[in-house]
């Protein structure tokens, strides 16, 4: 079955579960998308919280990977890998829908940081039965095959924005939070009533003598390489929160520019997906994430060193290279490093994605109250070299490893 060449679209589409998940994945990415972007207004006008403390609500990223890992555990101990995705489903709807009916300022604090980092994992898990299926049914293309459903995800992103502006334009903002509390709750019906058994290898299981010291040893390149993408991620909360003032108060471009600038990165990223995820099928995915790291740092500078919109626009094509293979390649590499628990490796490394934006918020907002903008962007820049020199290692690392004796 590995010698013939395959066509990932054609795997996804004969595949009853791929067909599921690439739907369901897409309602979500709509839902999430549509309020995300909303949230610190809501806030703001409907709450009546003080600017400075409404930025703090994106620090209740740091219990997301925590949130990952315990998740992915159970998961990981459990038959059916859907289970857990559908109870981070149930526990995402019933938290917007709190979200929807606050009527104070700590209480999204509260919700986010409990019920809505538990939710983050049922992409997780959709993914860690995406590797279960993958590990039954092995193919030359999964990475395409991953790749292609994660392109679901991608396009809510670009859908969902726009949405959620006229959404809640016309109807208001807790009314948005309803309707995305619907999205989180409508991805579990594509999957129906199907289960995807947990696959176990056959040279699974703990070895003897310290089973915990083990465990931790086992995971530590999954760490180390999650770690290293959160290094090279943080550019992008920075870029959010603090491009569009750049372009509005230094470079006066119109709202209509300022839009496309930012919009131009999740379009490009789409286009990029399955072309990255075959550079992986045929050089390696951690070559391909180190060259994703290159163009990310080149896009950080790309921001830095720029005077004009032509600089922000070439930044935003770089930087749609780095998280092309984030998307495409990151969970299969972390559940690739850590393959005695798919589940767990899903749920660290899509868990640390929001720890990321936090970490890249409080950089942002020392950096400019220090070096200002667009200077600010040579922190990211700097974080993004080393995150190169890691990935170059574990690329070396990864090819000896692979080297027949």
């Amino acid at each position: 079955m590995l010698d013939r060449s395959e066509s990932a679209l054609g795997t996804v589409l004969r595949s009853r579960f791929y067909r599921s998940a690439f739907l369901s994945l897409l309602i979500a990415g709509v839902g999430l998308s549509a309020a995300t972007p909303q949230l610190t207004l809501f806030l703001v006008r409907d709450l009546g919280t003080p600017l400075p403390v409404a930025g703090l609500y994106y620090v209740t990223n740091v219990a997301s990977p925590i949130a990952g890992f315990i998740v992915g555990r159970w998961s990981d101990r459990s038959h059916d890998r859907l289970l857990w995705f559908r109870i981070c489903s149930v526990v995402g709807a019933a938290g917007w829908l709190l979200m929807a009916s606050a009527n104070a300022v700590w209480m999204p604090f509260v919700i986010s940081t409990v019920a809505l980092s538990v939710a983050g994992g049922s992409m997780a898990q959709l993914f860690a039965a995406c590797r279960d299926e993958l590990s039954r049914h092995p193919t030359r293309a999964e990475n395409r095959v991953i790749a292609t459903i994660r392109m679901a995800f991608t396009t809510g992103w670009i859908l969902g924005p726009v949405f959620g502006s006229w959404f809640g334009g016309v109807f208001g903002l807790r009314a948005l939070l309803v309707a995305t509390a619907v999205c989180v709750f409508a991805a579990i019906i594509p999957l129906g009533r199907q289960r995807v058994e947990r696959y176990d290898a056959p040279s699974a299981g703990t070895p003897a003598g310290h089973p915990e010291r083990r465990r931790i040893d086992h995971m530590m390149p999954l760490l180390v390489f999650t770690a290293v993408c959160v290094l090279a991620m943080t550019g992008d909360t920075i870029k959010f929160g603090y491009l569009p003032i750049y372009m509005a108060e230094q470079l006066h471009v119109s709202d209509s520019v300022r839009g496309l600038v930012i919009g131009i990165q999740p379009l490009l990223e789409l286009l990029m997906l399955p072309v990255v995820a075959r550079l992986a099928d045929r050089f390696g995915p951690m070559r391909a994430m180190t060259a994703g790291a290159v163009l990310g740092l080149s896009g950080n500078l790309a921001y830095a060193l720029s005077t004009s919109v032509a600089g922000l626009f070439l930044g935003q094509i770089l930087n749609a290279g780095l998280w092309a293979c984030v998307g495409a390649l990151g969970v299969s590499i972390a559940q690739h490093l850590y393959p005695e628990g798919a589940g767990t490796a899903s749920g660290v490394f899509l868990g640390a994605i929001p720890l990321g934006s936090a970490i890249g918020g409080t950089i942002g907002g020392i950096g400019v109250a220090a070096i200002g903008l667009p200077h600010v962007f040579f922190i990211p820049a700097t974080l993004t070299a080393f995150a190169i020199a890691a990935f170059t290692v574990l690329s070396i690392r990864e090819n000896r490893e692979g080297r027949p004796s």
